[in-house]
């Protein structure tokens, strides 16, 4: 099911002057109501005018995460206060939150892309959505919920966490479609089957997770557990929430929304754009964005980008599942390492779940890394001989797939506490 057939399904050269119009106008917006953008647009050397089409993207400087922190809490705002209704933060956890304010006309866009993104996975008015993502100051609580209303369905604001009310409330009302991180819909699945409840027989159907990088391999140990078709979805609190790209119901990357949300894959090095199919950071521009417009924001996403035709229909541009974030990367004794390919590795084993962490340590100059496993309660259960080899089975793994050694620990099922929200993957206690 496609939402808005006009826009989804739009010929590329329409596309693209859309997006040359939008592009322009925004421009000119933030040029002429946001100071940071002026100083910083004519510090390189760079004037509305030099803008034409969408080409001309490449001419504009990067904003960062730093560059917004810096102008914390209305520096980006390109309209008056007076015309903001909402307003929405990072968590702030490593420095000054980032600050996305939506006036009416920026709510309507939340709600129209994620409407898209529901359709795309098959939600109707039909449909009683549990939306377990947080509500407040996170975005993915409300942009999910304003979504579910656009379309008619019916949405239930449990918001994260009380997993025990979360299966009382997915049982007693009869939910058909979950919304929050795919860790925490992997928690519900252990938690309801300790509660008996049985997933097969439950109208739950469809599941819209995002908020942290998973697997191909994770998304079929959550749709075994659940018994549910489970999709990812795409966005981030710079540029509006979720929202910015979806699957569709072939599961086979995440369109993106480009008539509102322009993307590129740069080196993350050097900065220099890359072409479709090539790895590399992800950069986003707003097009329609009100409240506060981003220009060239470097996502620290590591992904890329094709334009190969999809089933569906729908022509914007897809990019793979996130592969990884340039500061979520371990550098471990020269070789790169991302939590996602660990994760890859651990979920074709029998034996053990899909909860782990990596600790690293720096002992005598050189890198450790330490990966704990939790055993499945069979394996607990098989002794000390069973359980070594295991741990030598899955280092021998993880060796060939990161070409570094790591040590392997099992530990009890149920020990790497559990996260409601997104899970805690790095334990970094390197002092570099």
């Amino acid at each position: 099911m496609i939402w808005n057939v006009e826009c989804e399904t739009m010929p590329l050269d329409k596309l693209r002057e859309l997006q040359s119009e939008r592009l322009i106008n925004t421009i000119r917006k933030v040029y002429a109501h946001v100071p940071y953008y002026k100083k910083m647009f004519d510090a390189h050397g760079v004037k509305p005018e030099d803008i034409c089409n969408i080409d001309d993207i490449s001419k504009l400087p990067f904003t960062t995460k730093d560059d917004m922190r810096d102008v914390y809490p209305y520096g980006l705002l390109a309209t008056s206060l007076k015309n903001i209704v909402e307003i929405h933060t990072s968590s702030g956890t490593t420095g000054k939150p980032v600050v996305d304010a939506y006036t009416r006309g920026d709510i309507d866009l939340w709600g129209e892309v994620m409407a898209r993104t529901l359709t795309a996975g098959g939600v109707t008015e039909d449909d009683i959505v549990q939306n377990a993502y947080g509500y407040g100051l996170f975005t993915g609580g409300l942009g999910a919920h304003y979504g579910a209303q656009r379309i008619g369905a019916t949405c239930i604001p449990i918001s994260g966490g009380n997993t025990n009310r979360q299966l009382d409330v997915m049982r007693d009302f009869g939910s058909t479609v979950l919304t929050c991180t795919p860790s925490y819909s992997l928690y519900l699945a252990e938690a309801g089957k300790e509660a008996g409840i049985d997933f097969e027989k439950s109208p739950l159907k469809l599941g819209f997770l995002g908020a942290e990088p998973w697997s191909e391999s994770m998304r079929t140990d959550i749709q075994n557990k659940l018994h549910i078709k489970a999709f990812d979805i795409f966005g981030l609190t710079e540029i509006i929430g979720p929202g910015v790209a979806a699957e569709c119901e072939l599961q086979n990357l995440l369109h993106v929304f480009e008539d509102h949300f322009y993307p590129e894959i740069i080196n993350p090095d050097t900065g220099e754009p890359l072409p479709d199919g090539e790895k590399g950071e992800l950069v986003f521009t707003t097009l329609t964005k009100e409240g506060t417009p981003i220009i060239r924001y470097r996502t620290r996403d590591i992904t890329y980008l094709t334009r190969d035709e999809c089933g569906c229909g729908r022509t914007m541009v897809r990019m793979h599942r996130i592969l990884g974030r340039t500061d979520d990367m371990l550098i471990v004794r020269g070789v790169n390492i991302f939590p996602s390919q660990v994760e890859q590795v651990l979920l074709k084993i029998d034996g053990v779940e899909p909860h782990y962490q990596l600790l690293v340590e720096r002992k005598h100059n050189l890198d450790y890394l330490e990966v704990q496993v939790e055993m499945t309660e069979n394996l607990f259960s098989d002794g000390l001989k069973f359980i070594e080899q295991k741990e030598c089975q899955i280092e021998r793994a993880l060796c060939d797939a990161l070409l570094v050694h790591s040590r392997v620990k099992l530990v009890e099922p149920k020990a790497i506490a559990r996260s409601e929200g997104k899970a805690k993957r790095i334990i970094d206690k390197r002092n570099i």
